[in-house]
């Protein structure tokens, strides 16, 4: 009975995501980079070893809606700098090949709704347009506790930086 409040919250929240993804418009114009002096880092004539910079724009209520690849297939996920790890749908984790035994949901998860258990993992390579992070720890959420993976702070901390400015979200690998 306790986790009804959390499942209905999160089910709200996918439905809302997934109308903001539809309403945002396509990839391209959601990762678009903000226009910059022809002297930025990041013109087209940068060398190989620059800094590697993401701009990605908000929705209309604020998500940061990105489709990082995953070990070479492409997840849809919100960028949520509250959460402490990368956190994969059931059906996302599925698809990546990842299928954890029921024993292994043992790391307790603490949401806005209360505790809800997960299972560890471990994503060989997280990469979102030229940004590249090797290595990056996770966790699985059972089935139907999630409508949306989430792009936590095991992705976001191993970046050189990452800022909200202006209703866009910069991201520096």
């Amino acid at each position: 009975m306790a986790q009804r409040p959390v499942l209905w919250f999160l089910g709200v929240a996918g439905i809302a995501g997934l109308a903001a993804f539809h309403a945002a418009g396509s990839l391209d114009r959601m990762t678009s980079a903000a226009p910059a002096p022809a002297s930025a880092a990041s013109s087209p004539a940068m060398p190989a070893t620059a800094e590697r910079v993401l701009t990605v724009n908000a929705d209309y209520r604020g998500h940061y809606l990105v489709h990082p690849s995953i070990d070479n297939y492409r997840v849809r996920m919100m960028v949520d700098t509250g959460a402490s790890l990368i956190v994969l749908t059931d059906g996302d984790a599925r698809a990546l090949g990842i299928r954890p035994d029921r024993s292994a949901y043992s790391v307790s998860l603490g949401t806005a709704n209360g505790v809800v258990r997960g299972a560890k993992t471990m994503l060989r390579e997280v990469r979102l347009g030229d940004i590249s992070v090797r290595d990056v720890e996770a966790v699985v959420m059972p089935a139907g506790a999630l409508s949306i993976s989430l792009l936590g702070t095991s992705f976001l901390r191993r970046l050189r930086s990452y800022q909200v400015e202006g209703g866009r979200m910069v991201l520096r690998g």
